[in-house]
């Protein structure tokens, strides 16, 4: 029985990573095209990437966009969140329809539905219209992602710390926040990915004057995938995976600070 438990784990695994594994070890490959058959090692795709000065504009725009959207939609799907758990006000079931609402939304009708908006109020496209779109697809999947940890939360530890003269501030500061830190970077994690791939929502909200990575790749990819592309994804996986383990880190440095202080 563990033995068919192990393999179907890893079965599981291996049909998940399986292509990014194929990709990133084709981003070695000689060939000319990345479709090719291997025929030897080579790092003249990343030389080429890094001179492909087109491409590393878009991917530098890009994360500057993700972080941005990510920290903005956590700060305020977090803040949005514990609102509608501690606190009762008009319209609050209302709230969480239109929340799941904007989740389900496909995102062809969430983009044309903002640029309609844009152009209406006269925004012009480019990285403001883009970061009001991401955070905007971003926003629902953190307040979900908060609410969820908030959903195990007892409420007798903020009371009790009201007891011991802790005002609405110290309360958060203190007790519910570090309690949400590992929802927060869920949060932050996920938003930050929604923004790097997002391609329907992206090509309605902003010009030629700047370009995103995911909207560049498909323009490229139109003609054929390049080995540069495949290079770019092998390092853009890498950084996905070290932002990974740099949250499991603090979050693991955090709850053993926190055993020590019980």
């Amino acid at each position: 029985m563990k033995a068919v438990k192990f393999t179907y784990f890893w079965l599981v695994f291996l049909f998940l990573y399986m292509p990014i594994l194929l990709l990133i070890i084709f981003s070695f490959n000689s060939a000319s095209y990345s479709a090719s058959l291997w025929e030897g090692f080579s790092l003249k795709w990343y030389i080429a990437l890094f001179s492909n000065h087109q491409l590393l504009d878009a991917a530098l725009n890009s994360l500057i966009l993700a972080v941005s959207a990510a920290s903005l939609a956590t700060a305020l799907g977090a803040l949005t969140a514990i609102s509608l758990y501690r606190f009762k006000f008009p319209g609050k079931g209302y709230s969480f329809a239109m929340l799941y609402i904007v989740m389900m939304s496909p995102d062809i009708i969430m983009g044309i539905s903002l640029l309609v908006l844009f152009i209406t109020i006269k925004i012009p496209l480019g990285f403001i219209t883009l970061l009001i779109t991401h955070v905007t697809f971003s926003l629902p999947f953190v307040v979900v992602t908060v609410l969820a940890r908030l959903s195990g939360f007892d409420k007798h530890i903020v009371e009790a710390s009201k007891d011991l003269g802790a005002d609405e501030a110290a309360a958060f500061r203190y007790v519910i926040f570090p309690l949400l830190i590992p929802a927060v970077a869920a949060g932050w994690l996920l938003s930050f990915t929604l923004s790097m791939d997002d391609v329907i929502g992206s090509f309605f909200v902003t010009d030629s004057t700047y370009q995103i990575l995911p909207l560049r790749i498909y323009a490229m990819v139109r003609l054929g995938v390049k080995p540069e592309i495949n290079a770019l994804s092998a390092i853009l996986f890498v950084i996905s995976l070290v932002l990974v383990v740099i949250f499991q880190l603090l979050l693991r440095k955090k709850e053993s600070t926190a055993l020590k202080n019980r």
